[in-house]
C-alpha cells in the first residue's frame, strides 16, 4: 500500500480556490497553433488523420476515472472535446474526491473504468498489480518517447512493461520571494545551494528573520517537511541515490538521508532563520502550509520553500509574476549546472484495449492535447516537450514549464508519496513534526526506518 495522503490532501486544499482572485501577470493567450481562438479548440484545429486509423469509432463511448473534481474539471472535459468532434466518441467523465481508495477497489471487483487519471507511481503499480490495467498501445509508447525524457516513461512503467503516459505535472523545488524587497535590498537570486546559504546569512545581518514555513495540514501535517528533505537528497546525494531512498535498497536511516534531513534542519531548525512573522522553531508545527508564505506580503519573511501550486494562498489582488509583489525561483542545487527538480504528476491508465480507448490514448500523449489543456486550464502544466511554454496562460507555470523542459533538469518523483503508507503518509509525517519540535535527527531517521514493512 503505496502512500496516498499527500496528495489527495493537496487537491483538497486547493481544489477551488487555484487562481481565486490572483492578477498572474500575464493575459490568456491561445495555446497554440494547433488550437482555435474559441474558448474550447474546435476539431478543425487538430489533425483527426491519427485517429483514423483505429476505424470507425463514432457512437462510441470511453469512460474517465479521477479524482479531479469541479471546478478542475471543466478544463479536462473542454479538452476533451477535438477528439470527440473528430472521431465521434463519447468521452463519460467521472471526478470522485475518494478516488484514490475507489479505484482500487473497483479494479480488485473487476468494474474499473476505460481509463483512469493516476497521480502517483505507486498507485499505479498497485492497480497494475490487480492484473487489470493493461499496456499502452504502440502510439502512446512512441509519443513519450518523443514529447517526454527516459525518467518520466520509467514512471509509468512497471516490471518493464509501459502502462501509461504522463498528464499535468508540478514542481515542488521552488522558493517564494517578493521581488520588490530583492530589489531594494540589492538582494539576487541564488544559483547554488552555497549562495542560498550566503543570502540567507545577508538577510541575518539586515536583522531579518528570512524563512517562514508551515507544516499544519490536518492529519497529514508534516507532509511539507517530507517534500524538503526530498529535495536535500537530490541535491546532496544525486537522483541514483534518492532513487535507491524511495525504493528503500539503502535505509532510511542511512548516512544520506541523515545529513539530508540535517541540512534542513540548518535552516529550519536555526532561531535565526525562521520563522518570520510566525513565531519560533515549534511554531512551524501549528501554522498551516497555506498561511506559512503569506508574511512574504508584509515582510516579515522573505523566503518560503513551496511549490508551484503555493500561488492560489495568497489574497486576492496579489500579482504573482517576476515583477509583481510575489514570485518564486528555482531551489538551487549544488552547482549552477546541474537541475534536480522534485514534482509530481499524473498518468492516464487503461483498463480497456478496445480501438476507442487506444485512440483516446493517443490524442492525451500529444503534444496536441497538451497545449489544449494548457490553454483551458489556469495553473496546469505538463512536462510534455512540445508544450509551448511561451503560451502558459501566467508567469509561475511558466518558469515550472520551464524547469520541466529544461535539458539540465533531472526530475524525480515526490518520494513520499512513492513509499509504502505505513512510512509514506504515517510515520514520516508524524517524525518529522516529532523533528521540527524538539526531536533529534537520529530518532527521527530511526522510527522512520522501524515503520517500514518487512519485504
Amino acid at each position: 500500500m503505496f502512500g496516498l495522503a499527500k496528495s489527495r490532501r493537496l487537491r483538497g486544499a486547493l481544489a477551488g480556490t487555484v487562481g481565486v482572485g490572483l492578477v498572474l501577470g500575464a493575459a490568456a493567450c491561445s495555446s497554440s497553433s494547433d488550437s482555435s481562438d474559441d474558448d474550447t479548440a474546435s476539431a478543425a484545429s487538430i489533425d483527426c488523420a491519427p485517429y483514423k486509423t483505429f476505424g470507425d469509432l463514432k457512437g462510441k463511448t470511453v469512460s474517465v476515472y479521477t479524482g479531479i473534481v469541479t471546478p478542475e474539471d471543466k478544463a479536462y472535459k473542454d479538452s476533451y472535446k477535438p477528439f470527440e468532434d473528430c472521431t465521434g466518441v463519447t468521452i463519460k467523465y467521472e471526478g470522485d474526491k475518494s478516488f484514490e481508495t475507489q479505484i482500487l477497489v473497483r479494479a480488485k471487483a473487476g468494474n474499473p473504468p476505460d481509463l483512469a487519471i493516476v497521480p502517483q507511481p505507486g498507485l499505479l503499480k498497485q492497480l497494475v498489480a490487480t492484473g487489470k490495467a493493461v499496456a499502452a498501445p504502440a502510439e502512446v509508447s512512441a509519443n513519450v518517447d518523443k514529447f517526454w525524457g527516459a525518467d518520466w516513461k520509467a514512471y509509468g512503467t512497471v516490471d518493464g512493461k509501459f502502462y501509461a503516459a504522463p498528464s499535468g505535472a508540478s514542481v515542488k523545488s521552488l522558493v517564494w520571494y517578493s521581488p520588490s524587497e530583492f530589489k531594494d535590498a540589492g538582494y539576487t537570486v541564488p544559483t547554488t545551494l552555497d549562495e542560498l546559504k550566503t543570502l540567507t546569512d545577508k538577510m541575518v545581518a539586515d536583522k531579518k528573520k528570512p524563512w517562514c514555513a508551515g507544516i499544519a495540514s490536518g492529519e497529514a501535517t508534516g507532509w511539507p517537511l517530507t517534500d524538503w528533505m526530498e529535495d536535500f537528497m537530490l541535491r546532496l546525494s544525486g537522483p541514483e541515490t534518492y532513487d535507491k531512498w524511495v525504493n528503500h535498497d539503502i535505509p532510511f536511516n542511512g548516512p544520506d538521508s541523515t545529513a539530508a534531513l540535517d541540512a534542513v534542519g540548518a535552516y529550519l531548525k536555526n532561531p535565526a532563520y525562521v520563522n518570520g512573522g510566525l513565531g519560533d522553531v515549534k511554531s512551524i508545527a501549528t501554522t498551516t502550509f497555506q498561511e506559512a508564505g503569506l508574511p512574504i506580503l508584509d515582510g516579515t519573511c522573505s523566503l518560503h520553500r513551496m511549490a508551484s501550486f503555493y500561488a492560489a494562498n495568497f489574497p486576492a489582488g496579489t500579482k504573482v509574476a517576476e515583477d509583481g509583489d510575489v514570485f518564486a525561483f528555482y531551489l538551487p542545487g549544488k552547482d549552477a549546472t546541474s537541475k534536480p527538480v522534485l514534482g509530481g504528476g499524473e498518468f492516464n491508465l487503461a483498463f480497456a484495449d478496445r480501438p476507442e480507448v487506444k485512440a483516446f490514448q493517443t490524442y492525451l500523449s500529444t503534444d496536441t492535447w497538451a497545449n489544449i489543456k494548457a490553454q483551458a486550464s489556469q495553473g496546469w502544466i505538463s512536462a510534455n516537450k512540445g508544450l509551448d511554454t511561451s503560451k502558459v496562460s501566467n508567469p509561475i507555470d511558466k518558469l515550472s514549464a520551464d524547469l520541466l523542459q529544461n535539458p539540465s533538469t533531472t526530475f524525480r518523483f515526490d518520494g513520499s508519496d512513492q513509499m509504502p503508507a505505513a512510512v509514506g503518509s504515517n510515520a514520516i509525517f508524524k517524525q518529522m513534526t516529532n523533528w521540527i519540535t524538539g526531536q533529534d535527527t537520529k530518532t527521527t531517521v530511526d522510527n522512520v526506518e522501524k515503520a517500514w514493512p518487512a519485504k
